[in-house]
């Protein structure tokens, strides 16, 4: 496991980001766990997270001439993880987002920051079923750019449409994809904690019936 991997699952557990229950999800899916980046709430939790993205980002050698935060969620880590990457790895980005609806005075439109152009890397929360990221290509692609890639920190490695998972999907149509941690991931953090053994059951059994 890379280390900016166990990190972030580390984050996420002490955070509260990660948690195990009974959770329904936007695609209408059961989960016995879900992952909430807006948990990160605090300073420390937001730099390090930025930091594990920043580290997953230049580690793979993603190219990128802009960064995009989908709204909300991708706002906050779009901006933190331009920090870092600037701080730790010295390269200064431009970043951009939208908004939910139009403004209708002052600069107006839904987009906001630098100019939305050349190869974009979008970086949000997670991958599930893939609707959010589609939803975010299609604004920049409206805007005249293109998605070059796809930085996430939790790659849920579900069954999208169809039969292979969402980020296979993604991935067809061109796009990077990279996830700081994946389920498997999880799983392998749950099969060294004694004490989450039910949670391990249940994230078994889950990924046997929706995993791609």
């Amino acid at each position: 496991m890379r280390s900016w991997t166990r990190k972030f699952i580390a984050l996420a557990r002490s955070a509260g980001a990660l948690k195990f229950g009974r959770f329904e999800l936007k695609s209408g899916r059961v989960s016995p766990y879900f992952f909430n980046a807006g948990a990160f709430c605090d300073g420390r939790h937001i730099a390090d997270v930025a930091d594990c993205y920043a580290d997953a980002i230049v580690e793979t050698g993603i190219e990128f001439d802009l960064i995009f935060g989908p709204a909300y969620k991708g706002i906050p880590l779009a901006t933190s993880v331009a920090i870092s990457l600037h701080r730790r790895h010295g390269v200064n980005a431009p970043v951009a987002y939208d908004r939910k609806e139009a403004k209708d005075h002052g600069e107006g439109g839904r987009l906001v920051g630098a100019p939305v152009a050349g190869r974009v890397l979008v970086v949000d929360d997670v991958i599930s079923a893939g609707t959010a990221f589609t939803a975010a290509e299609q604004t920049i692609e409206q805007a005249g750019a293109v998605v070059g890639a796809l930085v996430v920190g939790l790659d849920r490695q579900e069954r999208g449409s169809g039969a292979v998972s969402a980020r296979s999907e993604i991935s067809d149509r061109g796009v990077e994809v990279v996830a700081v941690a994946g389920l498997d991931d999880l799983i392998r953090a749950l099969e060294g904690d004694d004490s989450s053994s039910e949670s391990l059951s249940d994230m078994l059994e889950y990924r046997d019936r929706y995993g791609a």
